[in-house]
Order: C-alpha cells, then sequence, then structure tokens
C-alpha cells in the first residue's frame, strides 16, 4: 500500500502497537482509546499488580480492555504473559496454543515499573525458553541488567553482553524482540543477529536524548526506562528505524502515570505517546526523508516477525501542524502526553 497520494498525504495500511501499558480499572477505561483509535492490535504489557503470570488472569485482562475500548470493535488487545522464576511452562503453552497468550515477556527482577516479580536469573526459566523455541512463542525482552554497580546509561549495553548475546546462541530458534532499544550498540546486535531476532523503537527514543530530562532542570515528563541516551544513538535508531529492514517494528511503549506520580520526590518512569504516537513517527519519518518506509515499519514487520496477517483498514495522514495540549484528563486523573505544548507536522485525517 503506502501510498503517497501527494507530498502532503499519505495513506498506510493500518498499523500496530507491538508494545503498550494500557494499566487497568480507572486508567485503563480512560486511556485505552487513545491506542485502539489508530492501531488494529497491540502487544499488551503484562506488568499489573499482581502480574499476569498465567492463562485465567489474562483472558480476565483482555476481557477488561475489550471492555474499555468497545468503542473501537475492530481493536484486539495481544496478550502477554509475565515471565517469573517460577513461571508455570504448562498453562503458559497452554495459553499460547489456545491463542490467549501471543508472547511471554522478561523483566529482569526490578527493571522498570511493577517488575518486582521478574526473573533473577535467566538461568532459572531456561525450561520455559526451551519450550517456548520448540512451540514458536515469540519471548519479548526489557534488556537492562540491573546491578547497582553498572551505569544507568550502559544498563542496556551490559545486557546485550552478559546475557542477551548468550540467549540467543543457546536458543537459536527462539523468536525474540528487544523491546524498546536504546542504544547504537542494540542496533549493531540486532542487524548481527539472525532473522528470529527483531526490535521496537519507541517515538521518545527518536525524538530525545538524555538531555532532554535536564533542560532547565529536571523534566520528569522525559524520563521512561530504558532511559533516553547520548545523540549518536537517538541518530542509530532513527537510521535503524527509517532503514526498511524488517527486523525494526513500531512499539510505543506509552505507559501513561498520573501527573503526581511523575512530578514527585521519586517520579515514576513512563511516558505516556499514545494520544499522537502515529503523528509523532511520521514526523520522524518525514524529517528522515524516509515516509515511504512508514508503512513497513509501522504496518508490516511487526505482523510478519510475529507470523499474523496484515490489516485490512487503511489510515491517512495530512501534513498539518498540530499543537499537543499540555495535559489529559483521564478520568479524575491528569496526565502529560508526550510532546505536551508542542508542534507536530502530521495528524490522522482518516
Amino acid at each position: 500500500m503506502n501510498d503517497i497520494i501527494s507530498p502532503d498525504q499519505i495513506a498506510i495500511r493500518q498499523p500496530d502497537d507491538w508494545h503498550v501499558h494500557l494499566r487497568d480499572g480507572d486508567m485503563l477505561r480512560s486511556v485505552a482509546t487513545y491506542t485502539a483509535r489508530q492501531f488494529a492490535r497491540a502487544i499488551v504489557m503484562p506488568n499489573l499488580s499482581p502480574p499476569v503470570t498465567d492463562t485465567a488472569s489474562a483472558v480476565a485482562y483482555r476481557d477488561r480492555i475489550l471492555s474499555a475500548a468497545s468503542d473501537h470493535g475492530h481493536f484486539t488487545p495481544l496478550m502477554t504473559c509475565y515471565l517469573t522464576d517460577s513461571s508455570d511452562a504448562e498453562d503458559m503453552a497452554q495459553g499460547f496454543q489456545s491463542g490467549v497468550f501471543t508472547a511471554a515477556k522478561l523483566y529482569p527482577a526490578n527493571a522498570t515499573t511493577n517488575s518486582a516479580h521478574g526473573v533473577t536469573d535467566v538461568a532459572n526459566i531456561m525450561p520455559v525458553l526451551e519450550r517456548m523455541q520448540k512451540m514458536g512463542m515469540p519471548l519479548l525482552i526489557h534488556g537492562e541488567v540491573t546491578d547497582a554497580d553498572v551505569d544507568v546509561f550502559d544498563r542496556e549495553a551490559v545486557f546485550i553482553e552478559r546475557i542477551l548475546s548468550k540467549l540467543v546462541d543457546q536458543l537459536p530458534d527462539l523468536k525474540v524482540v528487544f523491546e524498546h532499544i536504546t542504544t547504537a550498540d542494540a542496533v549493531d546486535f540486532v542487524n548481527g543477529s539472525g532473522a528470529n531476532v527483531g526490535a521496537t523503537i519507541t517515538p521518545q527514543h527518536l525524538h530525545i536524548n538524555r538531555n532532554a530530562m535536564f533542560q532547565g532542570g529536571i523534566r520528569p515528563h522525559a524520563y521512561c526506562l530504558p532511559v533516553a541516551k547520548r545523540e549518536r544513538h537517538r541518530l542509530a535508531l532513527r537510521k535503524a528505524a527509517t532503514s526498511g529492514s524488517a527486523k525494526y517494528f513500531l512499539g510505543t511503549d506509552s505507559a501513561p502515570h498520573e501527573i503526581h506520580a511523575k512530578e514527585s520526590a521519586c517520579g515514576c518512569a513512563g511516558i505516556f505517546n499514545a494520544p499522537y504516537a502515529l503523528e509523532s513517527y511520521a514526523t520522524i519519518f518525514d524529517e528522515e526523508g524516509a515516509l515511504d518506509k512508514l508503512e513497513g515499519f509501522a504496518s508490516i514487520h511487526g505482523p510478519q516477525f510475529y507470523g499474523l496477517p496484515l490489516n485490512e483498514g487503511i489510515v491517512t495522514l495530512q501534513r498539518s501542524k498540530i499543537i499537543v495540549p499540555e495535559n489529559i484528563a483521564a478520568g479524575g486523573a491528569t496526565i502529560v502526553p508526550f510532546h505536551a505544548g508542542q508542534e507536530l507536522g502530521w495528524q490522522i485525517v482518516g
């Protein structure tokens, strides 16, 4: 498809979001529509409290998501299983084979929001990973070490060296998505790996480098995990995302937090980019002179990696300046969106 109708309008096959946090309860009911209005499917993260660790809880959570997004009947949440040191391989396998689970998620313990129940050592779940390899079930990885002696800006690169490279060698047929990559090191690793290794890239890591967190003071709404890195890493990510390589696909990692939870003495990690996600990506691809590559990144590479059909619907974007609001009401809460108060160059028109 990828029809560039004119220099100021482009139509692409409807995209999917291969990494999103929809939360639960009132927050879920407030934010789900932002994802569902522009994406046909979304890989939903399982780091609730308590986490989604079994098939039954995934079915219940999926039902809550569908209810929250009921105004968008085309939307399909794709559920993931939160891996722990004691994960039940049999239940997970049954969930995958029955179509409840699309993938399983590996959080190193305490790496990010609600990851305290995560895996303390990959060796603890090797039987589960071997089962996944045999079934063709994708493993989604938050790729950071959590050792206190490792600088926060180096945690992704150290994870590749210590854990990920060895895991891929041990399980060469395991499908692995290296999620929300942030470094040139990750780009090099993904490019140098086989077809079973792919990666998602967020809009924030394409737009900002680590300076964004410190411009004129502490900027908590630019803080996410993994944190944004140096400018050379941002440029490497932009090159990878817009390259046309099938290894890279859209994953927003949209992660809403109430404003008081971000603007606090110990603010939460996460950037809420869902309201203008596709517009944010389109702005990047336009800046890189790669609008013809947007559909592949947003709508084709992900389904192909997961072995799912392409969407039939079409989304049309138009070159048009829009100002992102300073904040968004979410039920009784307030959330500050990515690009708050800033101008984007594209908007969805159909």
